[in-house]
């Protein structure tokens, strides 16, 4: 754009150096005198726009440009008021008008450019365009062509320039100055048309915005507006669609199915028969959902797919995942899980995979278990096959984080289950997010099975060749960084991760890292006051009350503060009644207590049910470095907690979090640190499979140590690479 401004400001500035010599001043009467006297005040605070101690306007880097415009500003301008003052055809009135006109212009630019609504180097074309439309309006001839020839900032300070008000092709002109604004802003269109919806190109725009962006045309077509009836009464198919469903009390219920009412391929007649019947509309949704990732395999989007996906979410969670979630402490699966029975296998697919923050481990295992047993014959192929292998990576992915991932492949052929491994290591660098990258490492780090670990690792090296062969730099780089983490995972690779993708520690946690700048440790637990909160925070007290330690009781939380070694400080909120939210007030409390006097937590413990875990990631402070999640399923919100502190070494589970493993952990790490050794993940966990028998045992091995969490270290190790380059 810049230099387009440059070759036709000099196409311009060669005509005007050619033609342009300056004229000399007749005499002005006195009662025009102050209007002169406001011009070259106007042209002064234009040449000392930036300092004043310009004596030339800078307008560009280039000194030929500056000077040419500094000639238009001065020679140009004087040139017009003189022309003004020897033309007898206009009239003494008029002579005012054109002079304020001339002042009027050059005070809106000081304005446009102090507000960085106009770029500096457009002077010279707005006074040349100026010029211009003086001549035609003169002449009583339309600005409307130099409207056009000139950008939109010079447009809008001509179109309300005093002079100019009259002018026969002013209409046409702001006309065009909206859609030249519509061309500035693509992605304002409707908002534009909203303050300009007589323009005579607004149905055009309107149909354009229909297959551009349906939701936000339904969400004007649903005002009480202009612009909604301008939309109402647009003759197009998919415009009245979208308009009749706006109208609708229940429009959102049949927005996200558009794409077929649009086609004639579904009645609203029949969504008005499934609406009000939850199994029936969340089975459509689903009935839908496989069409449209049909189609998207044959390189076709439907409308609003994203719309239909995102209900299909909702209504899984709002209607089912809830439900079965809510009665996690129900014995009795018949009874929990009752309210799914109706579901057939695919609709319980999208269940898992559409509620991946959601859904409680307890619930996901009894979600997958009843997939198979609905299936006449429970492969996992045919599953897969059945949804057009729609979000087949993300149920792979939780599949390997909840345990399920070796069942799942013996479900199909060895040579399926092979080739299906390899696709999901593939095509990362293809996707807009890192979100399946993470998955494969996530993934990588549960299977334990040597081949299939050997299938991935030699199917990611394969891509990242090829990457580097076909100078793709993002595919390098996520398969380099995949490669590399999968190597250092076997010992005899001999691979320094922390050195070699230069990220901090992994294997451990050095304290000083954890000190602050007082040598002491400040460590944060939430509790939540549910009915095993309690429990939870009095064990854990009592796991304290020795020798070792003092304990300091508050109103709403307690100070846990070392007696021997290390400084360290535990503050944990007290498990107060959930139900009157005073668990939440006592965590916002001593939140404020500890930014009042400036502590910064390096160490965070969530103590509670995953279901609490999103609440305790909100509070997440940006100077955690170790994070706890004691919950069932912490392992799933690994991003979450990224988001908040990229450089955090991560502890979950993947399946059940209990309070015996937890407390261990907890008396394990603060012991380590007040005996001032640094936490050697590696070492620490080989001492809790010693430590952890039977069950309790079994449970403890589906908790992932920092070195283990390989999703976050992919992400740490990304970021850091972005960084460099």
């Amino acid at each position: 754009m810049m230099k387009f401004y440059l070759t036709f400001f000099l196409v311009q500035i060669c005509l005007f150096t050619q033609a342009q010599p300056e004229l000399r001043m007749p005499k002005v009467p006195i009662n025009r005198q102050l209007f002169h006297f406001k011009i070259d005040e106007a042209q002064q605070k234009i040449l000392h726009l930036h300092s004043s101690k310009d004596s030339i306007l800078k307008v560009s880097t280039d000194e030929s440009i500056n000077l040419q415009t500094h000639q238009i500003l001065t020679t140009r301008i004087n040139n017009l008021q003189a022309k003004i003052e020897l033309d007898s055809t206009i009239s003494e009135n008029d002579k005012i008008i054109w002079l304020r006109s001339i002042e009027n212009l050059l005070s809106d630019f000081v304005s446009y450019s102090n507000l960085k609504a106009i770029k500096d180097i457009l002077l010279g074309d707005l006074i040349l365009a100026y010029d211009q439309c003086m001549k035609l309006q003169l002449r009583q001839k339309s600005i409307y062509p130099i409207i056009v020839a000139n950008e939109l900032e010079i447009g809008n300070i001509l179109t309300s320039n005093i002079a100019l008000k009259s002018n026969i092709g002013l209409r046409a002109a702001k006309d065009e100055l909206v859609l030249k604004l519509c061309r500035k802003y693509p992605q304002r269109i409707l908002k534009i048309l909203q303050e300009n919806v007589n323009v005579p190109f607004a149905d055009s725009l309107i149909i354009n915005e229909a297959y551009k962006d349906q939701e936000a045309l339904y969400n004007y077509a649903s005002m009480t507006s202009p612009l909604a009836q301008k939309i109402q009464s647009v003759n197009d198919p998919l415009v009245k669609t979208i308009g009749l469903l706006a109208l609708m009390n229940s429009g959102r219920v049949y927005f996200p199915f558009l794409d077929d009412l649009y086609r004639n391929k579904l009645s609203l007649d029949t969504l008005t028969k499934l609406k009000n019947n939850a199994d029936a509309y969340y089975s459509l949704l689903v009935k839908t959902e496989i069409d449209y990732a049909t189609r998207m395999l044959h390189g076709d989007t439907p409308l609003v797919k994203n719309v239909l996906t995102e209900k299909l979410k909702t209504k899984g969670i709002e209607n089912y995942i809830d439900t079965i979630n809510g009665l996690h402490d129900e014995r009795s699966d018949a009874v929990r899980f009752k309210r799914i029975d109706k579901l057939s296998p695919t609709e319980l697919y999208y269940l898992c995979v559409l509620s991946e923050q959601e859904i409680y481990t307890s619930s996901y295992l009894g979600v997958y278990k009843r997939i198979f047993e609905r299936m006449a014959t429970p492969r996992a192929d045919s599953l897969l096959q059945s949804v057009n292998y729609d979000y087949y990576k993300k149920f792979l992915k939780m599949a390997s984080a909840y345990n399920t991932l070796g069942d799942f492949l013996k479900r199909m052929d060895v040579v399926e289950a092979d080739t299906m491994m390899r696709k999901f290591a593939s095509g990362l660098e293809l996707a807009k997010t890192l979100e399946d990258a993470v998955d494969v490492a996530d993934s990588y780090a549960s299977i334990t099975d040597t081949k299939l670990q050997k299938l991935i690792t030699d199917q990611v090296y394969q891509n990242l060749q090829m990457a580097i062969k076909n100078g793709n730099t993002r595919g390098e780089r996520i398969y380099n960084l995949l490669n590399t983490i999968f190597l250092s995972m076997d010992v005899n690779n001999n691979v320094d991760i922390s050195q070699t993708l230069g990220i901090n520690p992994v294997f451990k946690m050095p304290i000083a890292l954890l000190k602050d700048s007082s040598n002491q440790i400040i460590i944060q637990q939430f509790f939540y006051g549910d009915k095993d909160g309690n429990n939870v925070f009095n064990a854990f007290l009592a796991n304290f009350r020795n020798a070792n330690w003092k304990i300091i009781n508050k109103p709403e939380w307690v100070e846990v503060k070392s007696a021997k070694g290390t400084a360290i400080t535990i503050y944990a909120n007290k498990p107060l009644d959930e139900l009157k939210d005073l668990d939440a007030q006592a965590q916002a409390h001593l939140g404020n207590y500890l930014d009042s006097l400036n502590l910064k937590p390096t160490v965070v413990i969530h103590r509670g049910h995953s279901y609490f875990v999103k609440s305790t990631i909100n509070q997440l402070p940006s100077s955690a470095k170790v994070v706890l999640l004691g919950s069932c399923g912490g392992y799933q919100s690994l991003n979450d907690v990224l988001n908040k502190t990229t450089q955090a070494q991560i502890i979950s589970s993947k399946q059940v979090g209990t309070g015996l493993i937890n407390q261990s952990l907890i008396n394990k790490i603060t012991d380590e640190l007040r005996n001032d050794r640094d936490l050697n993940w590696p070492q620490l966990w080989k001492g809790f499979e010693t430590q952890f028998k039977g069950d309790s045992k079994e449970k403890f091995d589906d908790y992932i140590p920092p070195h283990k969490n390989l999703g976050a270290i992919f992400i740490m190790a990304y970021d850091k690479a972005n960084e460099v380059n």
